[in-house]
């Protein structure tokens, strides 16, 4: 299936404006264009797209996701360099669950003692 801008814009919710700057920048692989140099996306563009915005939720470094893009287009060859860094950035991502539910745990605390069932 092929798309243009405005229909990936409705199908992942991600504007036109920061689909055309991921590009530009390298956070996703280079997008075909037809004959008129306009955008052309497939299936695979909007699986990067997803897996983009996956990354940049977590709060993954720029840089890493440009690296695990560049690696990907190199080719096989890389999969124990993409490998390394996710499973460097999942560490990060339980080190800050660990962290939150810690916080949760402090701000239940409080709720019980605002409610009188707990100490502070």
């Amino acid at each position: 299936m092929k798309y243009k801008i405005k229909e990936v814009e409705k199908i992942t919710g991600i504007s036109a404006y920061t689909i055309r700057y991921y590009e530009k920048e390298g956070i996703l692989p280079p997008i075909d264009r037809d004959e008129n140099g306009v955008r052309m996306f497939n299936d695979d563009n909007l699986y990067w797209l997803d897996l983009v915005t996956c990354f940049k939720n977590t709060d993954m470094p720029v840089k890493d996701i440009k690296e695990i893009v560049r690696l990907s287009q190199i080719g096989d060859a890389t999969i124990e360099e993409r490998k390394e860094i996710l499973k460097g950035h999942r560490k990060t991502i339980e080190n800050q669950i660990k962290e939150l539910k810690n916080s949760l745990k402090k701000i239940d605390k409080k709720i019980d003692f605002y409610e009188g069932t707990g100490e502070c």
